[in-house]
């Protein structure tokens, strides 16, 4: 179901790369009051760090980032903070190595990996069975949490799930950002990739792991690779049981699981949104009848910023997802 927007864009913010660009510029969140973090040990032996905000019995709300970013990505940040006022404890998951600390094995985090949040979900499920958990994500984590929810469909207890600035096809997002004034932010993020693998590979010879930094060594030089479309292939496809790029991108796009999932769900997108173009906006018969569709003309890459006042920012995610999670809350 398609739903009418409240958004309204700031007037000076209505450009799509400046709604994209000002909050990784100037934005400072504060860190969240009652804040701590838990290292927990994977299947696979492997670790995640998880972000902790509130204490007590509150409904609880895990919280995934983005491409490059983690539980420290304003967003993130802010989003817990304002979750605590309105009575939900947050659960900020960083994906593998995006903690501040390489993790220890070669394979790391994609927009199709669901198993870490699932094990996460199973974790605070087992530790809190009667707890309300909701569960918000954020571009490549909104992907992952689409995906995760499709998958699992009437298996999770769970009140609401929001997603915003979601990928809903890898390709063609990919694509996009081959495109104009988009390479910007897709130089930015291989070098991100890039260095981010670099760091891997020195903390698995640091530690003696030198099965897992073959793998990696394996991969070979990564500084020419200039696309997604290169890097995905040569990396995440080979890291992750993928048999190339385009089996990657077909599977771990999350639009094909709409249609499965259980879970009271909001999809927040920007049709100007600079990662994607509309043609990756499902239409309300590709979602199942849990799903809301919350599209916007204006609002850039997770940015959606509001307010009257020049470099006064009114950040309308921290209204917009509290108000669906308050909506659906469960006692």
């Amino acid at each position: 179901m398609r739903i009418k927007t409240t958004f309204k864009p700031a007037w000076w913010l209505r450009n799509r790369h400046l709604q994209t660009i000002y909050p990784s510029l100037f934005r400072k969140a504060p860190n969240p009051p009652d804040y701590r973090r838990e290292r927990l040990e994977t299947p696979d032996h492997d670790f995640i760090d998880i972000d902790y905000c509130g204490t007590g019995k509150q409904p609880l709300v895990m919280l995934v980032h983005g491409l490059t970013g983690s539980s420290q990505s304003g967003y993130i940040k802010g989003l817990q903070s304002v979750l605590l006022k309105h009575g939900f404890r947050s659960a900020a998951l960083n994906f593998r190595g995006c903690s501040g600390s390489s993790n220890n094995r070669a394979r790391s985090y994609h927009s199709g990996e669901t198993e870490d949040i699932q094990f996460l979900y199973q974790t605070l499920r087992r530790r809190e069975p009667d707890t309300p958990l909701a569960v918000v994500g954020f571009s490549l984590g909104g992907n992952v949490v689409l995906k995760w929810l499709g998958e699992q469909g009437s298996r999770l207890n769970l009140f609401a799930a929001v997603a915003v600035s979601v990928p809903l096809v890898l390709g063609v997002c990919a694509t996009k950002l081959d495109k104009g004034f988009s390479r910007l932010y897709r130089g930015v993020l291989l070098d991100e990739l890039k260095a981010y693998m670099h760091n891997k590979l020195q903390h698995l010879d640091s530690t003696g792991q030198t099965q897992e930094a073959m793998k990696v060594r394996e991969l070979g030089d990564l500084s020419a690779i200039g696309s997604f479309w290169q890097y995905d292939d040569r990396v995440v496809a080979k890291l992750h049981g993928f048999d190339d790029v385009h089996d990657y991108y077909r599977r771990s796009s999350s639009r094909q699981y709409l249609k499965s999932i259980a879970v009271p769900t909001l999809v927040i997108q920007a049709v100007d949104d600079p990662f994607m173009t509309r043609e990756v906006l499902p239409g309300p018969d590709e979602v199942s009848p849990r799903v809301q569709l919350e599209f916007t003309e204006h609002g850039g890459h997770v940015g959606f910023i509001s307010g009257l006042i020049p470099f006064r920012p009114e950040y309308w995610l921290e209204r917009r997802i509290p108000e669906f999670l308050l909506r659906h809350r469960v006692a």
